[in-house]
């Protein structure tokens, strides 16, 4: 036995030790809460649909020369409309960043700052630390993801009233049915991003470099979107999560389309699973020095 397993096995026997009770949620989460890089992906994500909105009044509207109508092509019709426009043109990349950003810098920048060995010497045991850590950058993912289109909601309703949302492929949907539509829209891209989050997760408990881990993270989403364009791949590209994220546009439609979605779902979630087991079963016997 060493001396590690020796520490440990007499910190399980200490009276009153409660594996479950180290590193509350809450402290974590403050804890993320306060960092600057959190703010600044709010400010970013929040200041997106002003963006939008002058480019609008600039540009004077859409025209992609084709007579095909998109969503950018309505996003001045309603409120929900612009909400909608918004979540289309960040979808592919822009928020892509924030997810990896709050699931890759949370255990790399501990390491980075030398901290995380104390965290672990506290003690806190590894699966706790990952499942606290990586609980809480899903939730400011998930945050992130929502702030968006409720900010776009709100400015699209000022600058273009509020009203029923203009499909692109002709009709409307009531606001009482689109805003749960938008909602089923923010759902899907989340799960979709799930592969993105346990990605990045993975990378940052095998880096100590932050940057490292978000940008691995981000740029290996790039090449699987990248990878998405090559039409010689024919229906390998169906086991890529890329091309399933824009599937949510089958919820604006008059009736939801449902297996372009489920079929996304089940790619996104079987990816995250496997990479988030690699996070954990790697970090359970490394050796942290940092």
């Amino acid at each position: 036995m060493t001396a590690t397993d020796r520490h440990r096995t007499l910190v399980d026997s200490a009276p009153g030790y409660r594996a479950r009770h180290t590193l509350p949620l809450r402290v974590e989460a403050m804890r993320q809460l306060r960092r600057r890089r959190t703010f600044v992906v709010a400010g970013v994500l929040a200041a997106l649909p002003f963006v939008l909105i002058a480019a609008f009044a600039i540009g004077g509207g859409s025209d992609n020369g084709n007579g095909r109508v998109t969503l950018v092509d309505t996003a001045t019709a309603s409120g929900a409309n612009f909400a909608a426009t918004c979540l289309f043109v960040s979808a592919g990349f822009l928020l892509v960043v924030p997810v990896a950003l709050f699931c890759g810098d949370t255990v790399a920048s501990e390491a980075s700052w030398s901290s995380l060995r104390y965290l672990l010497a506290a003690p806190v045991p590894r699966t706790r630390l990952l499942t606290a850590k990586l609980a809480v950058g899903l939730a400011f993912s998930a945050v992130a993801m929502a702030l968006l289109p409720v900010v776009a909601l709100a400015a699209g309703t000022a600058a273009y009233g509020w009203g029923a949302l203009q499909l692109p492929t002709g009709g409307f949907l009531p606001p009482g049915t689109a805003l749960p539509r938008l909602a089923l829209v923010v759902a899907y891209i989340f799960v979709g991003q799930l592969v993105t989050a346990a990605l990045a997760f993975w990378l940052s408990t095998v880096t100590d470099a932050p940057l490292g881990a978000v940008g691995g993270a981000v740029g290996l989403t790039i090449v699987g979107n990248v990878l998405d364009q090559v039409t010689a791949l024919g229906s390998w590209r169906d086991f890529l999560p890329a091309h399933w994220q824009f599937a949510w546009a089958d919820a604006l439609q008059p009736q939801v389309e449902w297996a372009g979605m489920i079929k996304g779902t089940a790619v996104s979630v079987a990816y995250a699973l496997v990479l988030a087991a690699l996070a954990f079963r790697g970090f359970r016997t490394k050796d942290v020095v940092s």
